[in-house]
């Protein structure tokens, strides 16, 4: 398994309307292939913020909980899946045409067991998975970018 996996991209925007996009958690299914709901517990998202997420892969759902762990307005956020222990995190970056925008995913001690069977069991083995969950976020990312640049 990839400990870290990143994708990133060019927007046309200000890193102000960027974050008004990425920070908008409970629009993470208009972005996300997997992520389908966000639903955020306790009003607008700040560094301990709980969120309950419904993922979809084929016919296969499942749910997640996450915390909010960096919240920096304008620079990065990021959150950890309690079930798996990844943390996904976008962070913006100012350019000279506007904001570059990386998405990781890290997975710094490994994900879970549970994680790993239901990986080699339900989504094709961890190179597979590696691979589309960075297709994803180049997917995820170009929403992101026609977002921000309307």
């Amino acid at each position: 398994m990839a400990t870290s996996l990143s994708a990133s991209i060019d927007v046309e925007a200000s890193p102000a309307a960027v974050w008004a996009v990425v920070s908008d958690l409970k629009r993470m299914g208009e972005w996300s292939p997997q992520c389908k709901k966000m639903t955020v517990l306790g009003g607008d998202p700040k560094v301990g913020t709980r969120t309950i997420n419904l993922n979809k892969r084929g016919p296969l759902l499942w749910p997640t909980t996450a915390k909010v762990i960096r919240f920096e307005p304008e620079r990065r956020l990021a959150f950890r899946v309690t079930e798996n222990h990844t943390i996904w995190s976008y962070e913006l970056e100012p350019t000279a045409t506007g904001t570059r925008v990386t998405e990781r995913r890290e997975a710094p001690g490994g994900t879970t067991a549970v994680s790993n069977v239901m990986v080699r069991l339900a989504f094709g083995g961890q190179r597979n998975f590696d691979g589309e969950l960075e297709r994803g976020m180049n997917a995820t990312l170009a929403k992101i970018k026609a977002a921000a640049e309307k």
